[in-house]
């Protein structure tokens, strides 16, 4: 389904724009392209929406561990159509349905469902599970597996908890040089799909440097719409004033494009929509650059575009750095 068609569910926010001065002020918006929705973000929203329109007259509750993608808005919007979202399995009845998260899940997770009897739907994105694969591989040969990635978040728990016994997290150069391993060591490296690719590359370059028999996997982790995203916002903020990505605060990749742009010395504001935004923030911008994380609603852009338009007048222009085709094909168990 292409990105700007996807209507079923999310809370878009665009309706309604916050009260702001007016202005008068003509700016520039430069909407970045690729921005919003990836593949896997649409797969699994689809098969919440998919499972809810699937449930008989007694109307019964599809239970989702944690959140399906990270976004409030989206989140907001299955909630009301019923979905129910949980942080554990042990707040799911036994038997019931459940659905795993983009974000993937370790065996231990897998484990409790089975013993649990739950009826599983796996929307766990592809190329997460890409990454579960790997570190299983990686780990039957007796290789350390050091993972680069964020502490606590849920595609890295569920990534560790594939090979706990042989797996470490570093975040950082610096936790390159704290490692406890022997410098001759066979040392595999996986990362989380939705880092920001140059620090990423900073951290396998210390990698590779402390550990020289150091190797990663074939492909790259991180995956193709993180990466789009940002050559796409770097683009942008090359000649923008003030940058604002539109997503919610536990969206790494949202989270990631704020940094790209701060790195290019372009100030930049994540915020979930367009009332988040102060009026102050654009007071001396003529050009406005806007985005959105890959888990972020497309309807969410024009509502940030209408409030500027409450300030004075907007021209809108796009910078394409690549076009996206891709497409995940639903889990079995809920095509039709």
């Amino acid at each position: 389904m292409p990105h700007d068609q996807h209507t079923n569910g999310p809370d878009d926010g665009a309706a309604a724009t916050p009260p702001a001065p007016g202005g008068g002020r003509a700016r520039t918006v430069v909407l970045a392209s690729p921005r919003s929705f990836c593949a896997g973000v649409e797969r699994a929203i689809e098969v919440v929406e998919t499972l809810l329109d699937q449930r008989d007259g007694a109307g019964q509750p599809v239970y989702v561990r944690k959140q399906i993608v990270h976004n409030t808005h989206v989140v907001r919007g299955l909630e009301r159509r019923g979905a129910v979202f949980v942080d554990e399995l042990d707040a799911v009845p036994d038997g019931a349905l459940a659905v795993f998260s983009a974000h993937g899940v370790s065996p231990a997770v897998r484990a409790e469902a089975r013993r649990r009897g739950l009826r599983v739907v796996d929307a766990t994105c592809p190329l997460v599970t890409k990454v579960h694969s790997e570190a299983r591989r990686f780990a039957a040969r007796n290789e350390p597996v050091v993972l680069i990635g964020h502490a606590g978040h849920e595609e890295v728990e569920g990534t560790l908890g594939e090979a706990p016994q042989a797996s470490v997290l570093v975040e950082s150069v610096q936790d390159v040089a704290e490692l406890d391993l022997p410098e001759d060591a066979e040392v595999a490296y996986l990362t989380q799909t939705t880092l920001a690719a140059d620090e990423t590359r900073d951290v396998i370059a210390a990698l590779k440097n402390r550990f020289p028999r150091a190797h990663g996997p074939g492909a790259d982790d991180i995956c193709y719409a993180t990466t789009n995203r940002q050559l796409a916002v770097e683009a942008v903020a090359s000649e923008a004033d003030v940058v604002f990505v539109v997503g919610s605060a536990n969206s790494s990749n949202s989270v990631r494009l704020t940094e790209v742009c701060r790195r290019l010395g372009t100030p930049a504001h994540l915020v979930e929509d367009a009332h988040a935004i102060r009026p102050e923030w654009v007071a001396d911008a003529d050009t406005v650059g806007l985005t959105a994380g890959a888990s972020t609603p497309p309807p969410l852009i024009e509502g940030v575009i209408a409030f500027l338009r409450t300030l004075g007048p907007v021209t809108v222009e796009e910078r394409s750095t690549t076009i996206e085709d891709v497409h995940f094909a639903p889990p079995a168990a809920v095509r039709t």
